[in-house]
């Protein structure tokens, strides 16, 4: 298969998690993050249809889905995610890891639609600190009706993220963005990840360190971040005008 043809052409930001780290001395824009990232799997959501589901690999990095043994010679299907280490500074691209995808054919009714993926990020620099970013995937599985094999491609992409904690670094507040799939070292990015049915492909999952601009007060840890497919908007409250 072309990898390039299951992509699509926007690029856009899929998830974001707030996260900082106090107490540093260094000035903020001249922070440099480095250290790495694992991965797991944790319990999936099955769809209205799947009354039957059928998967493992919860709390691995190998995740498998379906039922694929009414079908001779057929793997079920599976998503592999390896972490990378990174180096990286404010605004600057970095690789997440890997995520492979093998799309199998398996029985109907015995799929998911989510799985979550939790993320542990261990800095090493500015700080050695440990924070884990909880991620949820939707898992496409087409019924594979169609004569174009690239509509009888399955895909996945991330459908939510929990911030789990915020924090500051030097005073400032900082997002940790996945700006996306890419397979061709971050030069372009895509929200969907699409493999031919009986294909496996791998793709890398690129993200980005921002600094936020906010008002003088803090948000506080577990602030809710809203998300949309034309960017990422912070809500705080705004302080109430004083009556005359």
């Amino acid at each position: 298969m072309k990898s390039g043809s299951l992509f699509n052409i926007a690029v856009l930001p899929f998830a974001v998690a707030v996260f900082t780290v106090i107490g540093f001395s260094d000035r903020a824009k001249a922070a440099i993050f480095s250290g790495s990232v694992n991965g797991i799997w944790g319990e999936p959501t099955p769809g209205e249809m799947d009354d039957n589901p059928v998967y493992d690999g919860v709390g691995e990095n190998t995740f498998t889905w379906g039922d694929e043994t009414p079908f001779e010679n057929a793997s079920s299907n599976q998503l592999v995610f390896e972490g990378s280490s990174f180096d990286a500074t404010k605004g600057s691209l970095f690789k997440i890891g890997d995520l492979t995808y093998r799309n199998g054919t398996v029985l109907l009714g015995t799929s998911v639609d989510y799985v979550p993926l939790s993320l542990s990020l261990s800095f090493d620099k500015p700080t050695e600190i440990d924070r884990v970013f909880d991620y949820e995937f939707s898992l496409i599985n087409t019924p594979n009706l169609s004569e174009d094999p690239e509509l009888n491609a399955d895909f996945v992409f991330v459908a939510q993220n929990n911030a789990k904690r915020s924090f500051t670094y030097g005073g400032n507040l900082y997002t940790l963005s996945l700006t996306g799939f890419s397979q061709d070292n971050g030069e372009t990015s895509v929200n969907e990840f699409r493999v031919l049915e009986g294909e496996k492909t791998t793709a890398a999952i690129f993200a980005k360190i921002d600094r936020v601009s906010l008002s003088k007060t803090v948000p506080e840890p577990g602030l809710a971040v809203g998300l949309s497919v034309f960017g990422i908007y912070l809500i705080s409250r705004k302080k109430s005008q004083k009556s005359k």
